[in-house]
């Protein structure tokens, strides 16, 4: 009699568990009118209480038992927002993108490359929506215009050039000193200010050679990198073709604009070969030492 009771009660709580986690019991149409089964939500339920929830939280909001302390925290998806998307920041990525962050993790951060089959990151990833309906759970809500890869005007026989140019670029046209900082002396940018905007300058501005921390619309200052010393998240093998991409679809909820449409297409590539060009000094400390001397810091 024991026995069989102790077996309806295991029973019973196996029945309970279950319940509990077969929470959909329909499917949903997400965003871009994509319909996503009930099963493939409670799947993605189960693999992201066993990857992803220690650091995101149970209810996706980026408070989980593991994010104290870390830097940058854990994204909080009820936001609906993805930094690091395939399309013009502001529009709504498209899933392949997100696919390859769980692929690739994200230099810098916590977030670790996961070896999830194809199945399992779709499933997660289709569960992670429903952390932001108003944003993902809206079939009306269009996905934006993929960003492709232009060619590359330069190749490797003009990489000199394409640098040198990409220079100009950062510190004239594009201004990116502004948030990142600068990599030139004095005279160097009183020579680019003259002959990119037609400026007369006498001195740097005192942060020129400083991070500026930028608000953002994840709920915490962003900081943008020193591409000589910290990682570009979403670089994955400092290709010029990475740095391109995420300059041309730019930062989500961040500061970092689109480049694409705004400056022309080569100066985006050659402020890639010169963005690529300085994270190499990450891994050559005596050219990086060069550099900082020559700037006196």
């Amino acid at each position: 009699m024991k026995s069989s009771l102790n077996f309806l009660l295991v029973l019973s709580l196996i029945s309970v568990f279950s319940c509990k986690e077969q929470e959909f019991k329909e499917g949903v149409v997400v965003a871009g009118g994509k319909y996503v089964s009930a099963e493939t939500l409670n799947t993605g339920k189960a693999i992201y209480k066993e990857y992803c929830m220690a650091c995101h939280g149970v209810d996706g909001d980026g408070k989980g038992v593991a994010a104290k302390g870390l830097y940058p925290p854990p994204r909080n998806f009820k936001t609906g927002l993805i930094k690091f998307g395939n399309v013009t920041t502001g529009e709504l990525t498209h899933d392949d993108a997100v696919y390859k962050l769980l692929k690739h993790g994200l230099n810098g951060t916590a977030m670790l490359p996961w070896d999830l089959e194809e199945g399992q990151m779709i499933a997660v990833w289709q569960y992670i929506k429903t952390f932001a309906p108003d944003v993902w759970l809206k079939k009306e809500n269009e996905l934006g215009e993929k960003i492709t890869v232009t060619k590359d005007p330069y190749g490797l026989a003009h990489r000199d050039r394409a640098i040198e140019i990409g220079r100009d670029v950062y510190h004239g046209t594009a201004n990116c000193q502004s948030c990142h900082r600068g990599y030139v002396t004095l005279d160097e940018f009183k020579d680019i200010a003259k002959r990119i905007n037609d400026e007369d300058v006498d001195e740097l501005d005192e942060d020129f050679y400083k991070l500026k921390p930028q608000e953002s619309e994840h709920g915490y200052l962003t900081i943008p990198p020193d591409f000589t010393y910290h990682y570009a998240r979403s670089v994955y093998n400092n290709s010029v073709e990475d740095i391109y991409f995420r300059l041309a679809a730019g930062v989500g909820g961040t500061s970092m604009p689109a480049w694409k449409g705004t400056i022309e297409e080569s100066e985006i590539w050659a402020v890639s070969y010169y963005v690529q060009h300085l994270m190499n000094m990450k891994s050559d400390s005596e050219k990086r030492a060069k550099l900082m001397n020559k700037l006196g810091k």
